[in-house]
């Protein structure tokens, strides 16, 4: 197994890692009922996709 020879700095070291990042997910408002969900997929609140119902949502 390798061991390093020098020292990284941290500068480099934040460097290699800075694609290392999480983002929030873009999200859209649903056209039926104003809702904000993820885009190209079925709304969880209405259960709508595309203009027309795709799951039935149960109210609690």
């Amino acid at each position: 197994m390798g061991n390093p020879k020098y020292k990284i700095s941290r500068t480099r070291r934040d460097k290699r890692r800075t694609h290392k990042v999480l983002t929030n997910p873009i999200l859209s408002l649903c056209p039926e009922c104003r809702e904000p969900k993820m885009s190209h997929r079925v709304c969880p609140h209405c259960g709508y996709y595309k203009g027309r119902q795709v799951v039935a949502v149960q109210e609690i």
